[in-house]
């Protein structure tokens, strides 16, 4: 397996990322993998060399971070994985669970931390952009996060580059 600088940071990931979104609950979407299913593909991405594994709290609303914790419990140790999730999307009906308010976005880190079973995210993700929150507000929250030691990186995923 190849392994490249993650961006700009001396974070070193393997070339392939395996996302995690079909990995889940068949109840969420019907081409959804259940946990008995997707374990072997975790075993064979590790087996590969494979060391980075991407996840979103909204992927069948949590339970693909808890598969990805479980299985990446009994198959490697935490210092050889790259973990990485997303925050952004609806988790529940209320006002303040969804968007990149500080609240939200520490509620769900909480929330992905305990899914994933492990003290800390190595990159966490904002999954959209939120035109109703202040970027101010958001990036420092997101450092906030790193400042705790709840998150090694932050990024930025499904946006535009311009």
């Amino acid at each position: 397996m190849q392994y490249i600088q993650l961006g700009t940071t001396g974070l070193r990931v393997s070339r392939i990322c395996l996302g995690t979104m079909t990995y889940g609950s068949s109840k969420w979407r019907d081409w959804i993998l259940e946990e008995e299913d997707s374990k072997p593909f975790y075993k064979k991405a590790l087996e590969a060399g494979i060391n980075f594994f991407d996840t979103a709290d909204v992927y069948s609303l949590g339970v693909s971070e808890e598969i990805t914790g479980r299985a990446l419990k009994e198959y490697a140790k935490r210092d050889d994985v790259v973990i990485a999730t997303k925050v952004f999307s609806p988790m529940g009906g209320g006002p303040n669970q969804r968007g990149l308010s500080r609240k939200h976005i520490f509620d769900s880190i909480d929330d992905s931390l305990r899914r994933l079973q492990t003290d800390y995210v190595d990159l966490y993700q904002i999954h959209r952009w939120d035109p109703t929150t202040p970027i101010e507000e958001t990036l420092e929250a997101l450092n906030d996060l790193v400042r705790m030691g709840k998150v090694r990186y932050i990024g930025a995923s499904s946006m535009y580059a311009w």
